[in-house]
């Protein structure tokens, strides 16, 4: 079977990611409901998998039993090895593709809430950036395990190293769901900065936060720069300490230690280090820096958030870069156990 017509499943590490050592770190997927035994005891029928929830949860919600059931049923009975799985990381904010390498394990000990597991593959790791709004929205499902259909050759053709397979615009049938607003705001606002601003013009705009955050910033000119792309001052001449050295990266992966430490081989005893990317860092990389009292790193998360606090404050130019609006929306009050 060709890669083309692998199933492609989509799955969640948790609400917050909390599985997300498991997934990367050790090889594998893995679902929770860790109340529920080894599924490979339960007989392969759905109604014998419902019956399995509502013993383990005894207060599950009737509406949410055969969602739950058919996850884990599908998970050991229709996942197959060599089918594709698709995992988009809150963490590294990457979408990492796979592929199942082996059957069903019931592991209780490595990571006790997610002890249903499958070994896997990782293939290749995508910044959010490299998919359409669409695509994202299905990936970003409320479910911990689905089929991925609708943007399946978008993720194939990542894999296969092949240009988008479609124009990148916001599919109303598939809008996001309350509290994927927040994931889908982010992922607009990087994507624009990685589209729109490449190379210099990223350092004018971080220049343009810092000014909104009441900063004075001198920009390096475009061109060599020394590794330094901004200085940055509270007094207007620049002669007061604290000195902020900032370099901006707008690649969309991991920044390592070798660049953190390139930067802070340029920050004097009185001055600051500052690095900004549109990614993330390594674990070396952030372990370098929380043992420098004058080293900061902020990532693409962070950068969004001091974004969204600041955007008022944003010239007219950036405001049209990055056209947002504020809205109020319903925060979930209680949800169902899931992986």
């Amino acid at each position: 079977m060709t890669m083309e017509h692998r199933p492609l499943w989509g799955i969640n590490a948790g609400r917050t990611g909390d599985a997300d050592s498991l997934f990367l770190n050790k090889n594998r997927i893995a679902l929770g409901w860790s109340k529920v035994e080894d599924l490979s005891r339960i007989l392969p029928d759905r109604e014998a998998f419902k019956q399995a929830i509502v013993d383990a949860y005894p207060d599950q919600k009737p509406r949410a039993i055969p969602a739950n059931a058919g996850q884990l049923f599908r998970f050991i009975h229709e996942m197959k090895v060599g089918d594709l799985v698709a995992y988009s990381s809150k963490r590294d904010r990457q979408i990492h593709l796979g592929r199942v390498e082996g059957p069903y394990q019931f592991d209780p000990t490595t990571e006790p809430g997610y002890p249903h597991h499958r070994p896997v593959k990782w293939l290749h790791a995508f910044p959010r950036t490299r998919f359409s709004q669409g695509a994202l929205y299905e990936l970003g499902a409320a479910m911990s395990l689905f089929q991925v259909k609708r943007y399946l050759d978008e993720f194939i053709a990542a894999l296969e190293g092949q240009p988008l397979a479609r124009t990148p615009k916001e599919d109303e049938t598939l809008a996001p769901v309350a509290e994927e607003i927040e994931e889908t705001t982010r992922d607009f606002v990087l994507k624009q900065l990685a589209t729109e601003l490449k190379g210099h013009p990223l350092a004018d705009f971080v220049a343009h936060l810092l000014n909104a955050m009441d900063y004075h910033t001198r920009v390096s000119p475009e061109g060599p720069d020394g590794g330094i792309d901004i200085l940055a001052h509270k007094d207007e001449l620049g002669f007061e300490p604290p000195i902020i050295k900032v370099q901006v990266k707008g690649s969309e992966g991991s920044i390592g230690d070798p660049i953190v430490s390139a930067l802070y081989g340029k920050v004097a005893g009185n001055e600051f280090g500052l690095l900004v990317t549109l990614g993330s860092f390594t674990s070396q990389a952030r372990n370098f820096a929380r043992s420098k009292t004058n080293l900061r790193l902020i990532d693409g998360n962070e950068l969004v958030a001091l974004i969204l606090e600041h955007y008022e404050k944003f010239d007219a130019r950036y405001k049209g870069l990055i056209p947002l609006k504020r809205v109020y929306v319903p925060q979930p009050i209680e949800e169902d156990e899931g992986a």
